[in-house]
């Protein structure tokens, strides 16, 4: 199996990026360079070497080239174990028919509530569902993007539960004025427009983007447009400290054009906003953070849905390096979220109020890491979670990272994982249960990581068992449904990533996931493949890519419904000077007919093409 797959990953079309200057050079950075610093595994910068949890590192370049405005469709093909639905060319939407739901290693939930989305390390979900809107994130405003293959409640408390993804944004870093711009057409009446540019001196910068996309959509009735904004500032208030502050805010309109044979669902106008303010510190022996944020958002739907939701609260930790080799994170926050739910044309036109309510959780937790003969790292960590709800939840997590030799890094960790229960889940709607309990999982993994060829060829593989219980879910009782803890999960699974750089004009990229699963998921596919390759020429480059989905399930009751699909993706882009690239991109160029979410069959061909202009 492996030497199969290593032949085919041979044998795929290879990738590069021309340019004229260093930072377009840079495009040859992988998503599995295993000399990364990431910051999401600790909360502090580390090598990615020496920390036991499996994290992925999808950089700018590779975000960009993508020519995707929307972020998760990006790292749904870049990241081993990770997949995200789509119902069309562009667009998630919420409530009926939506898409957007995330899935790591099976676990995932729908909606989402299993998997954190982060901005710059502050938590993102709805209010009152507890899950975060996909449209809200996109490519146009990220420096990379780093996810955890696995739990992180230690760190990072509920919804860390099946993994995290940590949405870096970008800053202005060098001196003076920059800009860049993207227009794109296609198929469906397809338009997107970006613009952003950064500027800094001496100690102040700023950065701010503006977004703009609609559709016609492939079916009748799934237009979808989206305006999205976002502005970083910071500043440097000597050489210890900065302050910076992040701000978000994007509306969307989408119609669901229902499942296929049968009459559309409901629009929907959706806004939601962010801010956050984080004071930073970094002395020689101790570094840290304080941040406050605020998520809002609105929701209108034409049934007459509307809700209005807020989740805010506080992030402190400080890392103190007392001795060599030795790393201890003392952190503690406080969320409080929830909101109004209600139904403004109920009750004749009365209108009826589902509820109106909001739920806090405080905790605190220490996490030490120690280096013993700069080969071998231990870490372990514990947190206490406090939720106004249920009480008290322990959460432990150990792993180890060995580096026998430079180029090869051995790791092992176990960790507990969980998810509080949503304010729907609690209050709203007939199976509401205000006695419900955190959903639980505990993970084992082992993964080596190894380069061969002087770095040319950089390989991941990861073995993973994960096992949860008191899975919320609705059951029928003798007084109707009601939510409750019964569910159960056991996934075991393999993860394959690896990057193959022969020549400064080819690249190689692949990943490969195989989850078993005891009980079929909705939205998690049991096998996964992403292979791509570009070759460059000059100012020339083509990139070819191929997707392969297996046994994965739209629908599981009233009767099971799964898709297997193949999906065949190209890109050539030009680069006319040094201030100017065009690109015409082509999906699913086989014409395959494939589903995502049940009875929302997805497009067939689609042509795009555009230009990017740098300042």
């Amino acid at each position: 199996m492996k030497r199969s797959v290593l032949l085919f990953i041979i044998a795929v079309v290879m990738t590069t990026y021309p340019g004229f200057s260093q930072q377009q050079k840079s495009i040859l950075k992988d998503t599995i360079n295993i000399d990364e610093v990431v910051i999401t595994g600790t909360k502090t910068s580390v090598n990615r070497n020496n920390i036991p949890l499996t994290v992925s590192v999808i950089s700018k370049e590779k975000i960009e080239n993508s020519s995707e405005s929307a972020l998760l469709p990006v790292l749904s093909e870049q990241v081993a174990g990770l997949f995200v639905t789509q119902r069309g060319i562009t667009g998630f939407g919420v409530s009926t028919g939506s898409a957007g739901q995330i899935s790591l290693r099976g676990i995932g939930g729908n909606p989402n509530t299993q998997v954190l989305i982060l901005l710059n390390g502050n938590p993102q979900y709805m209010g009152i569902m507890g899950h975060p809107l996909a449209d809200a994130y996109v490519a146009s405003d990220v420096e990379k993007v780093e996810v955890i293959r696995g739990p992180a409640s230690t760190l990072y408390g509920t919804n860390a539960m099946g993994g995290v993804i940590n949405i870096i944004t970008k800053e202005q870093k060098e001196d003076g004025f920059k800009a860049s711009a993207r227009a794109m057409y296609g198929s469906h009446n397809t338009q997107k427009y970006m613009v952003n540019g950064g500027f800094k001196k001496k100690g102040f910068n700023v950065f701010t983007s503006f977004n703009h996309d609609q559709t016609n959509g492939h079916r009748d009735s799934s237009d979808f447009k989206i305006d999205n904004g976002y502005l970083h500032a910071g500043y440097n208030i000597n050489k210890h400290l900065n302050i910076s502050g992040d701000f978000s805010l994007a509306n969307f309109d989408a119609t669901d054009p229902g499942p296929e044979d049968s009459k559309a669902g409901y629009t929907i106008d959706i806004t939601r906003g962010m801010g956050a303010v984080a004071l930073d510190n970094k002395f020689d022996k101790t570094s840290g953070s304080l941040r406050f944020f605020y998520n809002f958002g609105e929701h209108k739907i034409t049934d007459g849905f509307h809700s209005k939701d807020k989740n805010y609260g506080i992030v402190l930790y400080q890392a103190l390096n007392l001795f060599k080799g030795n790393t201890i994170t003392f952190g503690t926050d406080y969320k409080k979220y929830g909101g109004i739910a209600e139904n403004v044309k109920a009750m004749n036109g009365n209108g009826m109020v589902f509820g109106d309510t909001t739920v806090w959780e405080m905790a605190g937790y220490a996490f030490v890491q120690h280096e013993f003969f700069e080969k071998l790292v231990l870490n372990a960590g514990f947190r206490l979670e406090h939720n106004s709800v249920f009480g008290n939840e322990p959460v432990p997590t150990g792993g180890l990272a060995y580096n026998p030799t430079p180029a090869t890094t051995l790791k092992a960790s176990v960790a507990k994982g969980f998810r509080s229960p949503t304010i729907r889940e609690l209050y709203l709607w007939t199976p509401a249960n205000a006695n419900l309990k955190p959903e639980r999982m505990m993970n084992y993994e082992v993964g080596i990581l190894q380069k061969f060829f002087n770095s040319k060829l950089s390989l991941e593989l990861t073995l993973f068992r994960a096992k949860g219980d008191n899975l919320i879910q609705t059951v029928m009782g003798a007084t109707g449904p009601k939510n409750q803890n019964t569910g159960e999960f056991s996934n075991t699974g393999v993860e394959f990533a690896g990057t193959f750089k022969p020549t400064s004009m080819f690249t190689l990229n692949a990943n490969y996931s195989y989850i078993s699963m005891k009980e079929p998921i909705v939205a998690s596919p049991e096998q996964q493949l992403f292979l791509s390759g570009t070759y460059k020429w000059n100012r020339l480059t083509i990139n070819l890519s191929v997707q392969y989905i297996h046994n994965l399930y739209t629908q599981i009751k009233p009767q099971e419904e799964k898709d297997n699909y193949t999906l065949l993706n190209s890109r050539i882009a030009y680069m006319l000077n040094k201030y100017v690239d065009i690109f015409v991109k082509g999906e699913n160029l086989t014409n395959t007919k494939y589903y995502i979410n049940y009875a929302y069959p997805m497009p067939k061909i689609i042509v795009f093409g555009g230009f990017n202009l740098h300042l």
